[in-house]
């Protein structure tokens, strides 16, 4: 699978997602974002490669230079040798030839390898163009991924919440409510009742007692009178 066919399919995990499969797309997700972190290593080993080969090739083109540069200024020599008749003409030239032969195979070699330095360059620039894109894919998907992990949660709690609510059996708690209602007040009327009949019994026996009392009150005043008149007191 293609680098933009798994980022196609880690976008399109997240727009599909619902509040019910939220575990899917979370681990589509983790897998999308592996799936990039190893194609992240796989580009930036081909782009060290690359690098390394561009930079051999570069070094390669200016030792060529040097070289022919160095074979010129050798050719030279011989030909003031020749001035300072400190060598055979022929010879001298001869090998003067043979010199700038070498020095033209090196220059030329050193345009080749110049030419072939800048290709490779251009390579890695275009591979260390895509690792930047994939690191900036992996940073959004990493924030992307803690987003959708605090949705899910949130989702999964709000979810348990609502599951209990809609299990809760509002009319048969209503009812509870008045039955208790109805004994609460059954209570308190034979809790009433019952204070009032104590009530009623003990005035009932005060007035009992209080008639007694009152007769007794009667008898003694009379005996009293009684013996009174026997004594001839008034």
């Amino acid at each position: 699978m293609s680098l933009f066919k798994r980022l196609f399919k880690v976008g399109q995990s997240q727009a599909h997602a619902v509040v019910d499969k939220f575990e899917d797309p979370i681990r589509m997700t983790e897998q999308g974002i592996r799936d990039l972190k190893k194609d992240l290593l796989e580009a930036m080993t081909s782009l060290a490669e690359v690098k390394g080969i561009a930079i051999r090739t570069r070094k390669d083109s200016e030792n060529n230079k040097k070289i022919a540069a160095d074979y010129e200024r050798k050719a030279m020599l011989l030909l003031q040798k020749i001035q300072n008749n400190e060598m055979d003409a022929q010879d001298a030239e001869r090998i003067a030839t043979e010199a700038l032969s070498k020095k033209e195979n090196h220059a030329n070699e050193a345009v080749r390898l110049a030419q072939e330095a800048e290709r490779h360059e251009q390579m890695a620039n275009k591979l260390q163009s895509n690792v930047s894109k994939v690191k900036s894919s992996i940073t959004t998907y990493e924030n992307d991924l803690i987003t959708l992990k605090a949705r899910a949660k949130t989702a999964a709690s709000t979810k348990k919440i609502n599951k209990q609510l809609a299990n809760v059996d509002s009319s048969g708690t209503i009812a509870m409510l008045e039955k208790m209602k109805a004994k609460v007040e059954e209570d308190e009327s034979l809790s009433q009742a019952y204070g009032e009949i104590a009530s009623a019994d003990r005035s009932v026996d005060d007035e009992i007692n209080a008639a007694l009392e009152s007769g007794q009150k009667v008898a003694a005043s009379d005996s009293l009178l009684e013996l009174k008149k026997k004594m001839g007191i008034t």
